[in-house]
């Protein structure tokens, strides 16, 4: 049985500037976009063909409160790995967008680096050229 991993939904403050920070960074785009959680909520899709990050945030006036649940919660993760095939050139990108990488580590098999976005979601850019 083969399996593979399409997306995750993590919550953050505003979906579509997140989306535009990644698109930029990792030439993603957006897949899809509109209401969510039955009217509760509002999701950005952002990645590539097959596999995407679902930027999900809820709606202030939602009849019914998704208290308790991790859709309330910014960063309820630990990390995002992306691979790229260009690190120096992503970490360029990284800093003229205004986030601090940090890190840096050569590794075997490949190199990588670290920053936080605004959603103190921390994302690690890796590349095994």
């Amino acid at each position: 049985m083969m399996a593979e991993l399409e997306h995750i939904n993590v919550t953050v403050a505003d979906p579509t500037k997140m989306a535009g920070v990644l698109n930029t960074l990792f030439g993603w785009e957006i897949r899809w976009e509109g209401e969510a959680m039955a009217g509760e909520g509002y999701t950005v899709h952002v990645g590539t063909e097959r596999t995407y990050l679902a930027l999900y945030t809820g709606s202030t006036n939602s009849p019914t409160p998704l208290e308790g649940r991790s859709y309330n919660r910014l960063s309820g993760l630990n990390h995002i790995g992306v691979v790229v095939d260009d690190l120096d050139a992503v970490e360029t990108r990284v800093k003229d967008l205004g986030y601090t990488p940090t890190s840096h580590a050569d590794y075997e098999p490949g190199r990588r680096f670290y920053f936080t976005d605004e959603n103190k979601i921390e994302i690690e850019v890796i590349c095994y050229a």
